[in-house]
């Protein structure tokens, strides 16, 4: 039976009181509410729908087959309630409410109650110790740089056991995680064969802080089942798949379990502050036992720059290269593999990096959803620059970027998984670009403080598609390839 949705909230603050009152535990709460109106015209460059998946088939929603309603008003609200017991015991439970006006929840009659869960973590410290212990549904990421606001590879809130030990206070902590991502079939598996489900990862890390400079190496060992539920689940999808997997023989995978492995070095250097540094170098392979027509791996690298010595700007300028597909897929693919959490109804995959909030890319943006052109900066290479925390009026803040992207993948790799998969998810026009293909992005990004913690915010976007190919993509997309812009605006109230 579905509870409306005061009922849920009215249930959560019950509980709220009464653990309060039985425990005796401190109750802390802290969120946030937006609402803002969103004008988006020419979505994937066409104002038609970009492929999805729709099944483990899989099978998937091919380009064209939609058209985009440009306007849309979106509301969001997040709750995060800390159950604090002492500085070292709290749980954190963390909900939200998130649909467009006249949708879902926010229908006038007899709306779909959509009051999810998104956090639900303990965080403890062993006794007698400093070694931080979090178990639970958390923010789940692999280290990055803060330049580009997150990992392109992971970047999601996920069923994890953290363990971070100091090692030298204030210079070197080890961290250690297990993370689940995936369980299908859960307890039993739904005949009697035994296929693995199920996706799980193991990753150690070292974060080093020096003088001037932070780190924080790492290796993360992922294991995936065939038998999971990637796209409907998990998302693995196109983020760690190769298009030889689907178009080769044999299909499918060889083996039950599917290695992965991941190592990564970000640094940030500021021992010349003002002027600062942040880079990231990332590889990533999947199928370490599998067909070489099955296997995915490649390289990333990214590299920002800022000087943060004047009062009213800081001047920002930032590049990044990746590995793409080369001109076969029977070796399988040379991109980054990108952990996407994203799932079928999404209709889009959803990352993290950006640099300058970008309008190219999927993060960072304060009205977050029809936010931006999910460009993928695997399989690309592009520079860009930026005037940061722009503040020439008090209250007043504002960001311009302009981004210059250009593809690293091979035509011939992306026309021969067309041709023999039609319009598919792997590769779309205008997020996976070839060699001949590039994109020039910009966005101005403005923030009024009406109080302390009520903001209005505009957010624009403006992107320009360069030579789609007719070959690659068919005549029917690419030369519907047109400018893409957007404009929202509306409220941030932070508690």
């Amino acid at each position: 039976m579905k509870r409306p949705v005061f009922g849920w909230l009215a249930l959560a603050l019950g509980l709220v009181v009464t653990a309060d009152a039985l425990a005796a535990a401190e109750v802390r709460m802290t969120g946030d509410a937006r609402v803002y109106a969103d004008y988006f015209a020419n979505r994937n460059f066409t104002g038609w729908n970009a492929p999805y998946w729709t099944s483990e088939a899989p099978s998937w929603q091919q380009a064209g087959s939609e058209t985009e309603d440009r306007f849309e008003i979106w509301e969001r609200f997040r709750l995060r309630s800390d159950f604090i017991s002492s500085e070292a015991l709290k749980f954190r439970l963390g909900v939200k409410v998130e649909d467009t006006w006249g949708h879902g929840t926010l229908t006038a009659a007899n709306p779909t109650v959509s009051v999810e869960v998104y956090q639900a973590y303990l965080q403890f410290l062993w006794p007698e110790t400093k070694i931080r212990i979090t178990a639970g549904l958390q923010p789940t990421s692999l280290p990055q740089s803060p330049f580009f606001n997150g990992s392109p590879i992971i970047d999601a809130d996920a069923a994890s056991l953290v363990v971070a030990v100091p090692v030298i206070d204030d210079t070197l902590t080890l961290i250690t995680a297990y993370t689940r991502t995936i369980a299908s079939a859960r307890t039993f598996e739904p005949d009697l064969r035994q296929i693995y489900r199920n996706q799980e990862g193991y990753f150690l890390g070292a974060a080093v802080t020096l003088p001037g400079m932070t780190a924080t190496p790492f290796v993360d060992y992922s294991i995936g089942g065939k038998g999971a539920y990637y796209i409907t689940d998990g998302g693995w999808a196109e983020g760690l798949i190769s298009a030889g997997l689907l178009t080769r023989q044999p299909q499918g995978w060889k083996d039950n379990f599917i290695g992965v492995l991941w190592a990564g070095l970000p640094v940030s250097v500021t021992v010349l502050d003002p002027f600062r540094m942040y880079a990231d170098l990332l590889w990533g392979h999947v199928g370490l036992n599998e067909y070489q027509k099955n296997q995915r791996q490649g390289w990333f690298m990214d590299l920002g720059l800022e000087y943060a010595g004047f009062d009213t700007v800081t001047p920002q300028v930032f590049g990044w290269w990746s590995t793409g597909e080369d001109a076969s897929t029977a070796n399988g693919s040379e991109r980054l593999p990108c952990y996407y959490p994203g799932h079928a109804e999404s209709k889009s995959s959803t990352q993290a990096w950006n640099a300058g909030n970008s309008f190219l890319f999927d993060g960072g943006q304060e009205l977050g959803k029809s936010s931006n052109m999910h460009v993928n900066p695997a399989g690309g290479w592009g520079i860009g620059a930026s005037l940061a925390k722009v503040k020439f009026i008090e209250r007043l803040e504002q960001r311009l970027t302009a981004a210059y992207v250009r593809g690293n993948n091979a035509p011939r790799a992306i026309r021969d998984a067309n041709a023999a998969l039609g319009s598919n998810p792997l590769f779309v026009m205008g997020r996976d670009l070839t060699v001949n293909e590039w994109l020039v992005g910009v966005n101005w990004d403005t923030t009024y403080a009406l109080y302390d913690n009520l903001a209005l915010i505009l957010e624009t976007g403006w992107a320009h598609p360069g030579g789609f190919q007719t070959s690659v993509w068919g005549h029917r997309l690419a030369s519907e390839a047109r400018d893409a812009w957007k404009a929202a605006f509306g409220f941030k109230y932070t508690f």
